[in-house]
């Protein structure tokens, strides 16, 4: 599939809307009600859509939520994606509080070797500040738990707020010196109604000059296939990998493999842009394979080459909070 000379490979699948943190950056100030069941997208339709996607071009597909792993059933699913032969690469991510030891085993017998998980301090009780729940010790065992079980690369993802987590970026980057980890520094993306305020924001410039004042010199690494948006450097001497996602300082969207798909079975081109092409209702009303098809492919043709976030250009700035786009 193309859109606007960009190929795209990559569909992310939102499984649900709900979660089980309430993270202030996520989650909508205003009290907000979860999508009813009935319109949520099945696992079967999930899977109609995910074949017609790959038959497309689609080669990697990455499970969200939500939280994807609160959703029933969810690694029946994931098996049954594994099946589909032209994917190549299947991850998850994950807030890790649900994902046993047992749940890890599971995922790596099918063949899935990537979970992200999303992870913002090292110190329980800010963890509980930010995410309103007392679940630090099982995320992190979860981490410990993969990387011990083999999986790799795990990735942490973690939001840079002012004021907030700010003050650890040395330490959660001092992680890749003693283990193979992915850790990608995101800039917080003022988008929807969070908690969060736009100054609270920092940028990756800021966040880099803290981690080398504390931590010694980045290494740029040369560019690999699967890196994403992701810039990554190492420090001297470590097992993995400092990464930066960078929407608002240095926008990628001219790069932008990416459509996504979400709960409610509708297509989204751009994250970042509340443009969206329902494709659950004509697949419920009996749509064929080539107009399922053609749907897909006409979603692409609304997909921006920039966006407005970090601008002063009012237009296409999104109202919608991440739990109900998938992350």
């Amino acid at each position: 599939m193309n859109a606007g000379g960009r190929s795209i490979n990559y569909l992310r699948i939102s499984v649900t809307d709900r979660c089980n943190f309430r993270c202030q950056y996520c989650v909508p100030a205003a009290p907000f009600t979860v999508i009813p069941h009935e319109q949520i997208a099945s696992y079967e339709e999930i899977l109609k859509i995910a074949r017609l996607a790959c038959d497309m071009g689609i080669t990697k597909v990455r499970i969200t939520g939500g939280e994807p792993f609160v959703r029933k059933d969810i690694l029946s699913f994931i098996k049954q994606l594994c099946t589909i032969d032209t994917l190549s690469d299947i991850s998850i991510t994950t807030n890790g509080s649900l994902v046993t030891r047992e749940k890890i085993q599971a995922l790596m017998d099918m063949g899935i070797q990537r979970l992200n998980f999303s992870l913002d301090t090292l110190d329980p009780i800010r963890f509980k500040a930010i995410t309103r729940r007392d679940r630090f010790h099982q995320v992190w065992e979860a981490i410990m738990t993969a990387h011990e079980l083999g999986m790799a690369p795990i990735k942490i993802n973690t939001v840079v707020m002012r004021h907030i987590n700010d003050d650890e970026v040395g330490a959660i980057a001092g992680l890749t010196r003693d283990y193979p980890f992915h850790v990608r520094f995101i800039e917080y993306m003022p988008m929807g109604e969070s908690h969060m305020e736009k100054q609270q924001q920092v940028l990756t410039a800021e966040i880099r000059e803290r981690i080398e004042s504390e931590l010694g010199p980045l290494k740029q690494m040369p560019r690999r296939s699967n890196d994403g948006p992701s810039k990554n450097y190492q420090l001297a001497g470590a097992a993995g990998v400092v990464g930066f996602i960078t929407p608002i300082s240095s926008h990628f969207c001219s790069e932008c493999n990416r459509l996504r798909l979400t709960s409610r079975g509708y297509l989204r081109p751009c994250l970042l842009n509340d443009y969206e092409k329902d494709i659950l209702t004509p697949l419920r009303e009996g749509a064929t394979d080539d107009q399922l098809k053609e749907i897909i492919q006409s979603s692409l043709k609304h997909k921006p080459m920039f966006h407005s976030l970090g601008s002063r250009r009012p237009r296409d700035i999104p109202i919608s909070h991440m739990t109900s786009i998938g992350g």
